[in-house]
């Protein structure tokens, strides 16, 4: 069987928006804002954990470019969120490393304050927490 992100790099090029040596990057195909990016090592590792420092770096590079082109394409977003899953109780889906890089605007969830750390309900509103 295939691997989805292997296939962008051979059968499906016209999804990457950048690249360099080691990495590229894709609009998100289920966004959860506009622009949501994936950074994607081109070799083919599992997770994060098995990056070695040049292919973290490249994506690094890329999560930069990206960010700054963003910010520019859309005046509207005031932030970003970035994440990964790795392995399937962190809800890791796609079995080849990839990086989120999610803009965030004013007002597109009632309380942002967080961030991450709602993706265990309830642990988000760690003040109320005490």
């Amino acid at each position: 069987m295939g691997c989805l992100f292997c296939d962008v790099q051979t059968i499906d090029r016209g999804r990457i928006v950048a690249e360099n040596a080691l990495a590229f990057v894709v609009r998100d195909a289920f966004p959860v804002t506009e622009y949501h990016s994936l950074f994607i090592p081109k070799r083919h590792v599992l997770d994060y954990f098995g990056l070695a420092e040049p292919e973290v770096n490249a994506i690094h590079t890329l999560l930069h470019t990206q960010k700054d082109l963003l910010l520019k394409l859309d005046p509207t977003i005031d932030g970003f969120n970035i994440g990964m899953n790795c392995g399937k109780t962190a809800g890791q889906s796609v079995w080849h490393c990839h990086v989120h890089l999610i803009p965030r605007r004013v007002g597109d969830v009632e309380y942002p304050k967080g961030g991450v750390r709602h993706v265990i309900p309830y642990k988000g509103n760690y003040e109320d927490l005490r």
